[in-house]
């Protein structure tokens, strides 16, 4: 009873977000999902979420209702200049109830302009003519397709935030851009981040917490250049740089330098798997790595193996626990692989979090098995819960070799 009183009391005076009050005080739970709600052609999207009706959207707000996030980065989620998309979903999805599942309401939003779809004016893709999303700033058929969308509980601090989307690919110092492959004038315009890179500050009671945002490009759909994997990379390779205050930064307002805070959170679908897949893994494990990160923690869940063992495939030769992976992508070529990252700065905390992929025999299980493509994305949510009271995580847990595939509240 006591417990219940003082997350209530912690709730009234804006420490907790009101929803938050089922979990143990002090503790944020922080999400990600590339949740394919991306559409062929421009204002799709905005159609399908205009009304509650869409199968896709509701299966995606249900799994977001059931890990019931304080703080969510959406993937693959199109962008419009007036933001209708994003409260469509919003009003007609997440605050409507799912099955069941209690409505979820995010007070607070970041969302603004990719470079995918944004037209370069030039042949990227080399195949003798200027046209289609291949030849885009970053992949897309029409400006803001594949974006990405904040959404949060706590206050966000728009006026510190720090956005690079037009930082140039050739001004990363020992860049890996393929010999050959594009003209200097090409290079001019050709900025290093597919989507953008994202430094939000949220406001968590008296502390910030800054949510390092990214979604680097496929490293496929190319050739034996490998612009896209080589771009991959380094996409990734920027937060390395970012957390050692590489001088050579400079954000879209002017401002040169990386990261000056204190408590971070890297964020979103990176596009590579440790030690599986066909990317340029080595960023990703530097990240990994990283003296600032704590990534000891690994998300899992209980239907990844399941799929792993049921799918066949590629994921019979990967090397990877399939309990960590959070893609099921083609088994014929590609396999299930571990994309979507949580990667929070060490001194925060981590008492808990997973993989939204239950086993085949749980009823939630119609969300993501089925027939291809599945009933929500190709990507599963993953979660982590951060302290962020000063307590310690209750005795008895090991966040760091234990997680489930079921949020607690």
């Amino acid at each position: 009873m006591r417990s219940v009183l003082v997350l209530l009391i912690l709730a009234a005076v804006g420490i907790l977000p009101a929803a938050a009050a089922d979990r143990p005080a002090g503790r944020v739970r922080i999400a990600t999902f590339n949740c394919s709600l991306n559409r062929a052609s421009d204002g799709a999207l905005r159609h399908d979420l205009a009304t509650p009706g869409n199968a896709q959207a509701a299966a995606v707000a249900e799994i977001i209702q059931r890990v019931r996030p304080d703080i969510l980065l959406l993937e693959e989620f199109d962008y419009d200049a007036g933001g209708v998309a994003l409260r469509d979903f919003q009003s007609n999805y997440l605050d409507r109830s799912q099955n069941g599942s209690a409505p979820l309401r995010f007070g607070h939003s970041f969302f603004t302009e990719s470079n995918t779809g944004q037209p370069s004016g030039f042949d990227l893709n080399n195949d003798g003519r200027v046209h289609g999303g291949e030849d885009a700033l970053g992949f897309g058929e029409f400006p803001g397709q594949y974006a990405m969308a904040l959404l949060s509980r706590f206050p966000i601090d728009a006026r510190h935030a720090r956005t690079f989307r037009k930082f140039l690919w050739r001004d990363m110092p020992a860049a890996l851009l393929p010999p050959g492959w594009y003209s200097p004038e090409e290079l001019a315009v050709l900025p290093l981040s597919s989507k953008s890179h994202w430094d939000v500050p949220v406001r968590i009671g008296k502390m910030t917490l800054h949510l390092l945002a990214s979604h680097p490009t496929p490293p496929a759909f190319d050739g034996p250049e490998d612009r896209n994997g080589r771009r991959n990379h380094d996409e990734i390779r920027f937060w390395s740089d970012y957390l050692d205050e590489a001088p050579y930064i400079r954000d879209d307002a002017g401002k040169r330098g990386g990261f000056r805070g204190k408590a971070f959170l890297i964020m979103g679908d990176q596009n590579s798997d440790p030690v599986d897949g066909g990317s340029l893994n080595d960023a990703i494990g530097t990240l990994l790595a990283h003296p600032r990160v704590d990534a000891r923690f690994v998300p899992q869940s209980s239907g990844g193996p399941e799929a792993s063992a049921v799918q066949g495939g590629a994921n019979a030769a990967q090397r990877g626990d399939p309990r960590f992976d959070t893609g099921d992508f083609n088994d014929r070529a590609v396999g299930n692989l571990r994309v979507d990252y949580l990667l929070p700065s060490k001194g925060l905390e981590v008492c808990g979090g997973g993989v939204f992929w239950p086993s085949q025999t749980d009823p939630a299980a119609r969300l993501v098995w089925g027939d291809q493509p599945p009933p929500s994305s190709d990507h599963r949510l993953v979660w982590i819960d951060v302290n962020v009271s000063g307590a310690r995580c209750p005795p008895g847990s090991d966040p760091t070799t234990s997680a489930s595939s079921h949020p607690g509240h």
